[in-house]
């Protein structure tokens, strides 16, 4: 076969059973078809996500969390994913491991087709200042840490004030996000090919604090009043963490990238949100 039909990226989560097997079988078929192979750690520290320039596509083994760090990885360069499940719920991860050949061979011949997913940049600034920038596929959560976890928020949209809140926390999230924590916590879900963002309390003192759907190209941004009674923590996708200061300002905004994931056919986001939340539509007649 030919030796030059591009370049593939493996992102192996190791902490999943059977990964790194999987990976050297994967990675040894696909040399034998002709591909190129590099290999892409799942990093859970925060840290600058590797360079796949040049990458054709990235597969991504191991379950949702392994697809948003993928996500990170990608988004950037543009490069697809295609998201092979060996963890357990996989909304995200819908690839069978026994099936990823075939899904492969569709996605590189052009049958499958790219769902196009609205990413969030989550900005932190204190005293003026932008001290941190994240990147997120789900979703952005400011929160207390402490036994109480009570938290004061001020919230404004487009620099217009929404309200102040107390809460155990709100969260922030897209689309693709809509059906973890955010629905979790009340939410409602969305299209995961929407331009939207979904900003859901949680458990807020106030019963008439409900959730709110806005625009995708609107700035959403929280504000840590002073008097906290517990440290105040920014969660970003469940995997990176920052410690937050009364007075800090979080913005979220749409990402200038959006993640590329494979997917089946379209009505297939609703067969799992049916299979997977055990939606049965009421009784039969």
């Amino acid at each position: 076969m030919n030796a030059t039909r591009g370049l593939v990226a493996i992102l192996v989560n190791s902490l999943k059973d059977d990964a790194e097997r999987m990976s050297r079988e994967m990675d040894a078929r696909l040399r034998e078809g002709g591909w190129s192979t590099m290999f892409v750690p799942f990093c859970q520290e925060r840290a600058e996500p590797p360079s796949i320039g040049g990458a054709d596509i990235l597969v991504s083994l191991g379950g949702d969390g392994t697809v948003l760090y993928a996500a990170r990885v990608a988004a950037p360069f543009g490069v697809p994913i295609l998201p092979i499940n060996l963890g357990t719920l996989g909304f995200i991860a819908w690839v069978k491991r026994d099936e990823w050949k075939e899904r492969f061979d569709e996605a590189v011949s052009g049958s499958l087709a790219v769902s196009e997913r609205f990413m969030l940049d989550v900005s932190v600034e204190r005293d003026g200042r932008p001290i941190a920038g994240f990147s997120a596929l789900n979703d952005g959560v400011v929160s207390g840490s402490g036994p109480a976890k009570i938290v004061a928020l001020s919230i404004s949209v487009n620099g217009a004030p929404l309200g102040r809140y107390r809460s155990d926390g709100l969260i922030v999230s897209t689309p693709t996000g809509s059906t973890a924590y955010s629905l979790a916590a009340g939410g409602p879900v969305l299209d995961p090919d929407m331009d939207a963002m979904v900003f859901t309390p949680i458990c807020p003192f106030t019963l008439s604090n409900r959730p709110l759907v806005i625009p995708g190209g609107e700035c959403l941004e929280l504000f840590v009043e002073p008097g906290q009674r517990e440290r105040t923590i920014l969660t970003v996708d469940g995997q990176d963490f920052f410690d937050l200061a009364e007075g800090d300002r979080i913005s979220f905004r749409r990402s200038a990238f959006k993640a590329r994931l494979y997917r089946h056919e379209r009505a297939a986001f609703f067969q799992v949100l049916r299979t997977k939340l055990n939606w049965s539509g009421g009784p039969d007649a």
